[in-house]
């Protein structure tokens, strides 16, 4: 079998203020879950999203650290400019820093970008109307 990538983690600092976050991106994640040291949740297509607290991670390498600086940068389409605007609002409303305001990129998005509760990128993306339409 060839390798494919089947899963995205997070190592987090409080399950339940990252999970909060993600809820808010729309993901389906229950309630009891922020109590767990280990939560999955399905993305579709076969790729999950992990979150792992440092403790867990710390329980097979006892010596790990989480780096100063994020990796990664997550992505979220959010169907339509309208929503970007949106969803960038209620995240910056509820606390979580912004980044970068809406903006209409040079490659025919509507662009913003905020951090999760443990410092990691996610960017928020729709595909602006075309001049042909």
């Amino acid at each position: 079998m060839k390798p494919r990538i089947a899963a995205v983690e997070l190592v987090v600092a409080d399950m339940a203020r990252s999970l909060a976050f993600y809820r808010r991106l729309g993901l389906d994640i229950p309630a009891e879950a922020d109590a767990q040291p280990h939560v999955e949740a399905e993305l579709g297509g076969g790729i999950r999203l992990l979150w792992d607290t440092v403790e867990t991670i710390r329980s097979f390498d006892p010596d790990y650290k989480q780096p100063g600086i994020s990796q990664i940068a997550l992505a979220v389409d959010c169907a339509e400019p309208s929503a970007v605007d949106a969803l960038y609002k209620d995240l910056v409303d509820a606390g979580y820093p912004g980044e970068r305001e809406p903006w209409d990129a040079f490659w025919g998005q509507r662009y913003a970008s905020v951090k999760d509760p443990d410092g990691n990128d996610v960017d928020l993306f729709a595909a602006l109307p075309s001049d042909d339409a």
